[in-house]
């Protein structure tokens, strides 16, 4: 249960896989988030800044709603914890459905500098299980992560502009577990921050290189926490069936790590563009978890609950490719990602049973006017089925699919 905590923290840490949400605008969930050497809409704003430097000098600005459904995950195996191994067990994670709003902005011209300012719930959700032994450890995650990304943006020379800008992200979670001999129940928020940066370069007026990158932010949440533990051993000296419980402030820091994005784009006579983008999220920063309590917790819930845990999570890489066609009024986009997790199998539980997938997308704008364009795009991930035999776990996680649909609406001024 110590690991519950932490993932309704980690938000838009978990970049290369996990409940990261990297699809935050029509355009990139029609091409997988393959819009960063190309990116021309709002939505640069967010996902090159630099490219706000050669867009027409007029402000554009687009609002997003987008779905979310999380397919039921399965799980079938054993489980070992300090009451022992049971086996036979064959459950099923809650379905969730999500509405999330965002907002993109790029001004005109001012004096040869371009302000961007984004608006985005860049990961979190929630997950849910029912049943033993899942209940144990996530009962209940459910976070709420909010992203105010303003950005700045130049050029240098008429092929090459940078960018730079502030990541702020408001965290908000609650998390929930319990077991035959222990419960959890706590509450949390903070606001941290971070910066971006990003280069883009213009050799000639149909290729298009990128490079941008999102610092490492330490989430440094601060909240309540109710522990009880019932002591079924005498492991602690106060006899067998001795019961104990704290209400306590709580905080932990982990790392959002950083990320790197490579993209190149090429425009073909026929207004067809392909773009590839390579993705590299470190995720080695996250090595443990370490949970503080308040003065007054109990030394004993203090031991079961607060003791330093390895995470040892890797860098992993994700591979975006997207083609989108201009057709006089009409835009068709679609994409293809292929995602690595970053979770060892020595550590994933119930809490985040992630694994690598692959995602097809597809989506078109209409051009009603000069000033005003509609969309609509979906993306679908597959992840594949995981094995996974550590301390606690012996079985296999199946059935953990996305589904996020996105509908936009684009206004030039």
């Amino acid at each position: 249960m110590r690991n519950a905590f932490v993932f309704l923290l980690l938000g838009s840490a978990l970049v290369a896989g996990g409940y990261k949400i990297p699809e935050t605008s029509l355009n990139s969930v029609a091409l997988g988030a393959a819009n960063v050497a190309h990116a021309n809409g709002a939505d640069a704003a967010y996902y090159n800044p630099a490219n706000m430097a050669f867009m027409k000098d007029e402000a554009v600005i687009e609002g997003n709603l987008i779905y979310i459904g999380l397919s039921d995950v399965n799980f079938q195996g054993s489980y070992t914890s300090s009451l022992g191994t049971t086996s036979g067990y064959n459950i099923d994670s809650k379905r969730e459905n999500f509405i999330i709003p965002s907002l993109h902005y790029v001004s005109q011209d001012i004096s040869g500098v371009r302000l961007g300012v984004s608006l985005v719930s860049p990961a979190g959700l929630s997950k849910r299980w029912q049943d033993a032994p899942a209940v144990y450890s996530s009962e209940e995650f459910t976070l709420k992560t909010v992203e105010l990304n303003p950005s700045v943006a130049f050029k240098v020379s008429e092929n090459i502009g940078v960018a730079l800008g502030l990541r702020a992200i408001y965290t908000d979670g609650i998390v929930k577990s319990t077991s035959p001999i222990a419960s959890r129940d706590m509450s949390g928020d903070s606001i941290d921050f971070g910066y971006n940066l990003a280069l883009s370069y213009k050799p000639t007026s149909e290729l298009e290189f990128a490079l941008t990158y999102r610092s490492k932010v330490d989430l440094t949440s601060k909240g309540s926490a109710t522990l009880f533990y019932r002591d079924i051993a005498n492991s602690f000296g106060g006899g067998v069936g001795a019961t104990y419980s704290s209400s306590s402030s709580a905080s932990v820091s982990v790392p959002v790590p950083a990320l790197l994005n490579i993209a190149a784009a090429y425009t073909f006579l026929s207004k067809t563009t392909l773009e590839f983008v390579y993705e590299r999220n470190y995720w080695s920063a996250y090595k443990e978890l370490d949970f503080n309590y308040g003065s007054g917790v109990n030394p004993v819930t203090n031991i079961v609950f607060g003791t330093s845990i390895a995470k040892n999570f890797k860098d992993c890489d994700v591979f975006r490719f997207g083609v989108t066609q201009e057709l006089n009024a009409l835009k068709l986009m679609g994409g293809l990602v292929i995602d690595k997790s970053p979770v060892p199998n020595s550590t994933i539980s119930f809490e985040l049973p992630d694994s690598d997938s692959l995602s097809f997308s597809m989506g078109a704008r209409y051009q009603i006017n000069d000033k005003l364009n509609i969309g609509l795009a979906a993306l679908y991930s597959v992840r594949e089925n995981r094995r996974v035999s550590n301390a606690s776990i012996d079985g296999e996680f199946s059935d953990a699919n996305v589904l996020i649909v996105s509908s936009a609406i684009e206004y030039k001024f």
